[in-house]
């Protein structure tokens, strides 16, 4: 039983997930219940663009942001460093068949957001790793496996992410990746439309969207002031080891 209510909670998260990056971060359109404004037009990265908007989302690099949680850091010691160092070295020699995302993709990876064009970090899920997460950390088979694109349009593997449950402690945490090398993040207090209402998505409030993880409403009253669900927690927890990186933990520091 236990094991089927995780399924359903799995699958609802990353329902969840492709609802958000489908939601029209980046869009803008006339009337509504709230006013709708085009986000401001930017030469270089925008707050607003999809692609960042869902890079971020997934790593956690929206350090300062009220929709994200980050475990404590932790002073790292020399057992955290050799765990660290193994984890790595077994991600590399395990995940390096998916180097040819084909692979990836017949072993029921499937690319997140793929309608979201020119991402910095493209996430390959697997449902089933989700799931088996849960119970366990291996670093064979994580939740996710990490590309980027290459100038010829090809991708390359540069890691992988894992997760754990959104209600595991920071000790539980360390025993899966030590949080002297690494933080985990989670994401929290997010604001979202109605299940009735998926094209509220769209609205746009004094330049920022008035639902999802680039909201400025982080708190159950404002979510309520604009009709909208109140969800403390989203997802599980998250961290990115980028194995096939020069340094494997820069991302998370």
């Amino acid at each position: 039983m236990r094991s089927t209510r995780t399924a359903r909670s799995v699958r609802r998260a990353v329902t969840l997930l492709a609802v958000l990056a489908s939601s029209g971060w980046a869009q803008s359109q006339s009337g509504g219940h709230h006013r709708r404004e085009a986000p401001p037009a930017s030469p270089g990265r925008d707050a607003a663009d999809p692609a960042h908007a869902v890079h971020d989302a997934m790593s956690g690099a929206m350090k300062a942001d009220p929709h994200l949680r980050l475990t404590p850091p932790r002073t790292p010691s020399a057992a955290d460093s050799a765990r660290a160092g193994a984890i790595v070295a077994e991600a590399r020699v395990a995940l390096q068949r998916f180097k040819d995302v084909r692979v990836a993709e017949r072993e029921g990876y499937r690319m997140f957001a793929p309608e979201i064009k020119h991402q910095p970090v493209y996430h390959f899920t697997s449902m089933g790793a989700a799931i088996r997460e849960h119970f366990r950390f291996d670093a064979a088979d994580p939740t996710s496996l990490l590309y980027k694109r290459n100038p010829d349009g090809s991708l390359r593997l540069i890691g992988a992410m894992y997760t754990a449950p959104k209600d595991a402690t920071p000790d539980e945490l360390d025993k899966r990746v030590p949080l002297g090398i690494a933080q985990w993040h989670l994401h929290t207090n997010m604001c979202v439309p109605p299940l009735t209402a998926l094209e509220r998505w769209r609205e746009w409030d004094d330049g920022r969207p008035v639902f999802g993880p680039l909201s400025r409403i982080a708190t159950r009253k404002a979510c309520d002031a604009v009709d909208g669900r109140f969800l403390p927690v989203v997802f599980n927890w998250m961290v990115h080891v980028n194995a096939f990186e020069s340094d494997p933990w820069t991302h998370d520091h």
